[in-house]
């Protein structure tokens, strides 16, 4: 199955590969926290600190993904008879799930007071419970009673959220506030602006293209101050949603009938532009630093330029050349993502009621590496199984 089919194609096996690697990475290095020794060019660079750590470049491949997946889903609900208003509303209803989730999940990392009647584990189980009571994948069906009941499960979702919200107070005794939107919420804000901007331009390549280069500007209008008190009015000034235009324009490339363009030559228009892009990040770094923290352009154009070649690569070996089986393995993590990404909660909150620890020697590098690798595995492993077990999330 090749991209270069039509843009309806239901599954594109690079693509949910693609966002595959990417979550086992993210798991990955999220989970370094728990280990000593870790080597420093795995982990983020400081606020400060002029550098690319190996963490730095997963966030940015997940947001350039979810920009190759954009126009997929939309032409899909445009060839469903949706229309523009259905679609928008469907755009809004995710970004405020993501972004939902994101500020709960911000809110538990100041901790949990005592005041609350629970521990931090406790309140992050029942607010894994709500988030799945709301969003999980419950079976279609025409049975009156099961549809009440599904119903009755989100609004019980609804209100557990609802009672954690009133009753939270942080290790400091503060209320439920936004320190910041959260992994999740970034991804939402990004999703809302740049899902509505390829919907009511699809596949007019020149605005499209004009719409990153603008968030490209914003971007660096907002490293060099030039946007005073305007700073943050979108998160990233522009630096998130450019990396996701790219993905929706690199789709509309590789989607271009073989007619119009031979997939040979999309692929190497594909990889100049990756490869010139890697070219500007180094160029641009006698400008600003490379900075993830602070969202600067040489990150910007460093990581979209690995994106697009480790892209280039993952379509090659699986749409051309039939490896997709390879990645059986952590197929789940891609096509069952928001799960994925919070099951280690859900594990945490587990090890931590449950007390249960590993030997000093496994929780430092480098056998902690290996550790981090096999939580990964285990990671996506149950959320195989929750999968068969009717349990999905889906926004």
């Amino acid at each position: 199955m090749t991209l270069s089919h039509s843009i309806s194609t239901p599954r594109i096996a690079s693509i949910d590969i693609f966002r595959a690697i990417t979550m086992f990475f993210m798991i990955f290095v999220n989970d370094l926290w728990s280990i000593t020794n870790v080597p420093h060019w795995l982990e983020h660079a400081a606020g400060n600190e002029d550098m690319l750590g190996f963490s730095d470049i997963v966030f940015p491949s997940f947001l350039f993904i979810l920009g190759m997946s954009i126009p997929l889903a939309i032409e899909k609900r445009l060839q469903k008879k949706d229309s523009k208003f259905e679609i928008i509303k469907h755009i809004v209803i995710r970004a405020i799930a993501l972004l939902v989730m994101g500020l709960f999940t911000v809110n538990t990392e100041s901790g949990v007071s005592p005041d609350t009647g629970m521990s931090r584990s406790v309140f992050i189980l029942l607010m894994l419970l709500g988030f799945f009571l709301i969003w999980n994948v419950y079976p279609r069906t025409e049975n009156k009673t099961a549809k009440y009941v599904y119903n009755g499960l989100k609004i019980a979702g609804v209100a557990v959220l609802l009672f954690l919200l009133i009753i939270f107070r942080d290790a400091s005794g503060e209320p439920f506030q936004k320190h910041w939107w959260g992994i999740l919420g970034l991804i939402g804000w990004t999703y809302l602006l740049c899902a509505i901007i390829y919907l009511f331009l699809r596949r007019n390549w020149i605005y499209l293209m004009l719409s990153c280069i603008a968030f490209v500007v914003l971007c660096i209008a907002g490293a060099n101050g030039w946007l005073g008190g305007f700073s943050g009015i979108i998160p990233g000034d522009g630096c998130f949603h450019a990396f996701t235009m790219s993905g929706v324009l690199l789709t509309l490339l590789f989607n271009k009938p073989e007619t119009e363009i031979p997939l040979r030559k999309k692929l190497l228009i594909a990889f100049g532009a990756g490869v010139a892009i890697l070219l500007l990040g180094w160029l641009s770094h006698s400008w600003w630093i490379i900075s993830k923290l602070q969202a600067t352009p040489t990150w910007l154009f460093l990581c979209s330029g690995i994106s697009i070649l480790f892209y280039i690569f993952i379509y090659w070996l699986t749409d051309m050349q039939g490896k997709a089986n390879w990645f059986n393995i952590i197929k789940p993590a891609g096509t069952a993502t928001l799960t994925c990404y919070l099951v280690p909660y859900l594990l945490y909150s587990i090890f931590t009621l449950t007390a249960f620890s590993l030997p000093a020697d496994i929780l430092t590098s480098p056998m902690g590496l290996v550790k981090c690798v096999i939580f990964s595995f285990v990671t996506i492993g149950i959320t195989a199984l929750l999968g068969k077990a009717g349990v999905k999330l889906k926004i």
